[in-house]
């Protein structure tokens, strides 16, 4: 399991190390916002469209190649840039790390599902969503001061080392998993498969908890910064939120396979706790601030595991990685599209409303579950027999 955890580990540190310090003051920094922006959505466009074809591969031939392949493809992405001194080929090494981390992602969900019985998939995916969240911490962190060391080629340097070893240790500790038999599968059945609840309920927690995750990152600095908050407090805050969401995985994993919560019920729970973190933004100042990470942080850490293991309980072991790259996928356009909405509506009115319309979004769908439940239980009390009192006795 631990070459997985620091499969986990590379991915986040690699999506945030590098785009927290593009813009950063170095030799080798983009100072076009237009420049950086793109480089920004290559990473994540190239995960949207690769993930879900490299989760199928993984069914195909086995998740473990898939994996170590990915992590040799995400060390030579990264050598590009770092052996090169043309500013151009930092194009190519960022859509390249964007291809690679969607092979080796999905790949080492599956395997972390088919690695552990289903009564542990709690514990497991908290763990690994523990120190993929350490990555997403540590990254800005630990890249912020190799680019001022270095520059950004020393980031990529660090990167490309980094990866080569993971995928190392992945070829001598993990597994050989023999990919299972499957049987044949059309469109058709395809789209019932991904339409089903089991795999739309957990995917929809998933996206809705990514955007709070999301905004929280992307948004929260500039609240802070409008309540008078200096670059350490709000840097510090971001910390809390991604700190939060790391320690509450393993306890979720554990807590789930203990019977202490259900799926559903945290799920439900991690909604309305990252809607409330958005509540807290949208009234601002520092506790304000300080109260949307650690409520963010709660709500998305919950989700993050009990999706995952909700995934992997109602999947076939043939079809994990086909499941994982699709949900991943779901992901991703969570991270894009909350931002989306927060900045489209603060354009329009504020910041505040931004948070306040994300947050409704995200409690819609509690909201619209316990309806459900609440009409299904007064259909069964209609429907219920009477019983005479002769019947009673009887």
């Amino acid at each position: 399991m631990w070459p997985l955890y620091a499969a986990g580990f590379t991915t986040a540190y690699g999506a945030h190390a590098v785009a927290a310090n593009l813009g950063a003051f170095s030799e080798d920094a983009v100072q076009s916002l237009m420049k950086l922006g793109l480089l920004l959505a290559l990473y994540d466009g190239a995960e949207v469209l690769l993930k879900p074809v490299f989760g199928n591969l993984a069914d195909r031939i086995g998740a473990r190649p898939v994996l170590i392949g990915g992590l040799v493809g995400f060390s030579l992405a990264s050598a590009t840039y770092a052996v090169s001194d043309r500013p151009g080929w930092l194009w190519a090494a960022r859509l390249g790390q964007g291809a690679a981390a969607s092979a080796f992602s999905p790949s080492a969900s599956a395997l972390v599902a088919r690695l552990n019985p289903t009564a542990k998939h709690g514990r497991a995916f908290g763990s690994y969503g523990f120190y993929k969240s350490i990555g997403y911490t540590l990254g800005p962190l630990l890249g912020g001061v190799l680019v001022w060391y270095g520059g950004l080629r020393l980031l990529f340097v660090v990167m490309a080392v980094g990866s080569l070893a993971v995928a190392t240790w992945s070829a001598i500790a993990v597994p050989a998993l023999p990919p299972l038999p499957r049987t044949r599968q059309t469109v058709v059945d395809l789209a019932r498969r991904l339409s089903d609840p089991g795999f739309v309920k957990p995917t929809a927690a998933l996206a809705g908890a990514t955007a709070a995750l999301s905004v929280g990152v992307g948004f929260l600095p500039v609240t802070g910064a409008a309540a008078g908050l200096g670059a350490v407090a709000t840097g510090a805050a971001v910390s809390v939120l991604a700190a939060t969401g790391a320690l509450v995985q393993p306890k979720a994993g554990r807590a789930l396979d203990e019977g202490r919560i259900t799926v559903s019920g945290g799920l439900v729970a991690g909604l309305l706790l990252a809607a409330g973190g958005l509540a807290c933004a949208a009234i601002g100042g520092l506790g304000g601030v300080l109260s949307a990470a650690v409520l963010i942080g709660a709500g998305t850490g919950l989700i993050t595991t009990l999706g995952f293991a909700a995934l992997a309980a109602v999947t076939s072991p043939a079809r994990l990685g086909q499941t994982m790259g699709t949900a991943e996928l779901g992901r991703e356009l969570g991270d894009a599209g909350g931002p989306l909405l927060v900045g489209a509506v603060a354009t329009g009115v504020t910041l505040g409303a931004g948070y306040a319309a994300l947050a409704i979004v995200l409690a819609a769908g509690p909201v619209v579950v316990l309806g459900m439940a609440m009409g299904r239980r007064r259909r069964d009390g209609r429907d219920a027999p009477v019983r005479t009192k002769e019947k009673r006795h009887a």
